[in-house]
């Protein structure tokens, strides 16, 4: 075993948490939280860990659910497709493989979601597979250790990333070895000011030694967010309101939201929601007051969402660009999934009993847009 290695694996099961998915070999519970670690701190993950697990014990049940019921579960961890995916990735399970995980990697990285890291987590800490998983905390570790000065996202440094992950790696031990690289990187080697003096690799780390902790690995410079203007009808009809399910692809895919789009040039936002309503739904409604706007960031864009209420006047509903739709009374909200945006103006709706009758704004009256906004404050 190299110096690398047996430093690490002492200094991990000294220091290393007590966390559920490590208790277990359980393949299922082993990915569930692989899947849900993708660009989540384990802190944020731990009780949608949790509450899945509850809901879902076993690969049977997550395959056997009406993915409305997965995404609701996993409402407010954000990254949906990782819910879908997983959903399909249990189905094949049961389908292919009657409910048992494959050992081999090839296969694992057939399933639905699942990448070259996530493979090579689940191989090791499942298996005990001699398999390496470089995700970001092990490739902040390696740049710094090795002193790495190119963009550590570009495929020829991922590639030497892994090869020496994969030489690094201890025969009979990658379970061990592998949590440990990515703890070293989420307790010690952390993004800004790591604690170098309680590192057990400190003696030969490039970057300690050069003063380049904060430097490595080297950052892609940050593009500004493009910022979108979506307005959005919380229609209603005889005291119930109109919500939609968007097909099962894309970013929100699956989830439940109140009719609307983005904002065309020169249009007001009422105008936007009354437009949305035709296009979208095939309808006509009566925009009134405004309920509530939202600052909300994705991780490539961000958006305001203005809501207004809306009340049904009449034509019979196609939609466009959704799979379903439903008239549900507010207190019936909480049974669907909606995206963290909409989850504030349902919050706004139970604070404020819906208006008896929308009110058009006066002739005329348009509600300004600014278009140069700033990126929200408020993030997923």
């Amino acid at each position: 075993m190299k110096p690398f290695a047996k430093k690490l694996l002492a200094w991990y099961e000294k220091n290393k948490r007590a966390l559920p998915w490590r208790q277990t070999r359980d393949p299922y519970r082993i990915w569930l939280a692989e899947i849900l670690l993708q660009q989540t701190r384990v802190e944020t993950a731990l009780p949608y860990y949790t509450k899945f697990l509850a809901r879902f014990p076993d690969v049977f049940a997550l395959a056997h659910a009406p993915l409305d019921a997965v995404l609701k579960t996993w409402e407010g961890a954000g990254y949906y497709a990782r819910a879908r995916n997983s959903h399909r990735a249990a189905q094949e399970l049961v389908e292919q493989y009657r409910g048992a995980f494959p050992k081999e990697i090839r296969e694992i990285r057939k399933l639905p979601g699942i990448g070259r890291y996530t493979a090579g987590a689940i191989a090791s800490i499942a298996f005990d597979a001699d398999e390496p998983a470089v995700d970001g905390n092990v490739t902040r570790v390696l740049c710094r250790y090795f002193g790495i000065r190119d963009d550590p996202k570009a495929n020829a440094t991922q590639e030497r990333l892994w090869a020496i992950a994969a030489d690094l790696l201890p025969h009979g031990h990658a379970r061990e070895f592998n949590q440990a690289l990515m703890e070293l990187g989420a307790l010690i080697c952390v993004p800004k000011n790591p604690r170098c003096a309680a590192c057990p690799l400190r003696k030969n780390c490039f970057a300690r030694a050069d003063g380049l902790q904060n430097i490595l690995p080297v950052k892609r410079a940050k593009q500004k967010l493009p910022h979108k203007i979506i307005a959005a009808g919380v229609i209603c009809k005889r005291g119930k309101i109109l919500i939609q399910q968007r097909l099962n692809q894309g970013l929100l895919g699956g989830l439940w939201e109140f009719p609307g789009g983005k904002v065309e040039a020169g249009e007001s936002l009422t105008e936007c929601v009354a437009r949305e309503c035709r296009e979208e739904l095939g309808i006509a409604a009566r925009v009134g007051e405004k309920i509530i706007s939202v600052d909300h960031a994705f991780s490539h864009f961000s958006i305001t969402l203005h809501a207004f209420h809306c009340e049904y006047i009449s034509g019979r509903i196609k939609l466009a660009s959704a799979q379903k739709y439903k008239w549900v009374a507010v207190d019936e909200l909480a049974q669907y999934a909606f995206p963290a945006a909409n989850t504030k103006i349902i919050a706004a709706l139970q604070r404020h009993p819906l208006p008896r009758k929308a009110t058009l704004p006066a002739r005329g009256a348009r509600a300004k847009i600014n278009t140069t906004r700033a990126a929200p404050k408020n993030s997923r």
